[in-house]
């Protein structure tokens, strides 16, 4: 293979294993059995790119074959394959900082909504912060074996308080100031998927974030008190950034990886050349549906009155109307307002969830009177994220 020159700034050669390097990204390349040790390095900031990619190698790369795939995403909130987006998101929010930013003091770019293939909690991605991505052979997979491979790199860095929880996050322990106590801060968490034949761990390390005030925002969702949901619940853990450059993290990984699975068949970058591969491109392309980020949410329950199993007490409503609506995969499948006998139920149960822009004027259409619905209305896009979920295509701002 032709060689080429170092992958990263200040990429010391002496310090990574001998390896053979290939020009440019080649799924060909990467599905070549003799290649058994890979590593990639991205160049472009799309999640949406670099998770197709990462779905790409996972799907082709050799069975006995382990990669290793870093990448910086451009700010953006990536749930699980199997979460609920009006759950683990405050979808107003991210449309104020779409078109409002420098009222809520945001400073960065608009923020991204990514479904990734993967199961797992919701996350906050930025240019602050690194993902780590590993695929391998089902036999080897351990959770925490990548992990501790991070851990051992941030240990290299001066990061000593470092290590894996029992919930398979990467953890830092900082003493409080002025006081004799420990704090535990989640600067990692993980998500996985697996297959028959391999298996991926990825993770997301916060380094120098500038965002970290706004997380707890972006990932509150106004609705939650109202919806009963399947699929997996985001744990909420506080977090803190270790304050490593970008290029120095990935460089420490790079050689954990190495000292672990030896010299590297493939050492090589990628970026938005990657999407001259038809696979890449349809994956691409499925991630920044609208069919995927909101029609692949398991099925739901939403009401303003406690669930019977669930007696949680909801806060005080504007209104007396007691609603009900049931969704699949975003369709709207029951819907009920209590009292109101002349309401047309098939105007209201035929929609995709995601495609109301106004529930005032979508009630009133369905014939509940016009005060009513000037109540309702106006509540419902608020929790729901109307002003958010009416982009064409929020991924692809």
């Amino acid at each position: 293979m032709i060689r080429s020159g170092s992958l990263l700034r200040g990429f010391s050669r002496a310090a990574a294993p001998k390896c053979r390097e290939t020009r440019c990204f080649s799924v060909e390349a990467a599905s070549h059995t003799s290649n058994k040790t890979q590593v990639y390095i991205s160049r472009s900031h799309d999640p949406l790119l670099n998770l197709s990619v990462e779905h790409r190698l996972l799907q082709n790369t050799p069975p006995e074959s382990t990669i290793l795939i870093l990448y910086v995403n451009s700010p953006c909130v990536v749930f699980g394959r199997n979460q609920n987006p009006w759950l683990e998101l405050n979808l107003r929010r991210l449309a104020q900082i779409a078109h409002q930013p420098g009222e809520i003091g945001w400073v960065d770019s608009a923020v991204k909504l990514v479904r990734r293939r993967s199961g797992g909690g919701t996350v906050f991605h930025d240019h602050g912060n690194v993902n780590f991505s590993v695929i391998c052979p089902p036999q080897a997979f351990d959770r925490d074996k990548h992990a501790e491979m991070v851990v051992r790199a941030l240990k290299s860095l001066g990061r000593p308080r470092t290590s894996v929880n029992k919930r398979h996050d990467i953890v830092i322990d900082v003493d409080s100031s002025g006081a004799q106590e420990t704090s535990t801060f989640k600067i990692s968490g993980s998500a996985y998927k697996l297959t028959r034949l391999r298996s991926l761990h990825h993770g997301t390390c916060l380094l120098r974030s500038p965002n970290l005030s706004n997380i707890s925002g972006m990932l509150r969702s106004p609705a939650e008190p109202f919806i009963k949901a399947r699929g997996v619940d985001s744990v909420r853990s506080p977090v803190r950034n270790v304050d490593l450059d970008n290029d120095v993290f990935k460089e420490a990984v790079v050689r954990e990886f190495g000292k672990m699975y030896g010299s590297f068949d493939i050492q090589t970058e990628f970026g938005a050349g990657a999407l001259e591969d038809q696979k890449i491109a349809s994956g691409y392309d499925e991630l920044k549906s609208r069919d995927w980020i909101y029609g692949q949410t398991p099925r739901f329950s939403f009401a303003t009155h406690a669930f019977d199993e669930d007696p949680r007490p909801r806060p005080k409503l504007s209104f007396d109307h007691k609603l009900h609506l049931e969704a699949r995969q975003g369709i709207i499948e029951k819907f009920h307002i209590q009292g109101q006998q002349n309401i047309d139920t098939e105007r209201l149960v035929r929609p995709l969830l995601h495609d109301i822009h106004d529930w005032e004027s979508h009630l009133s259409e369905a014939g509940l009177s016009g005060a009513d619905a000037a109540k309702i209305g106006p509540w419902m896009n608020h929790v729901l994220g109307t002003a958010f979920t009416q982009i064409s295509s929020p991924a692809t701002f």
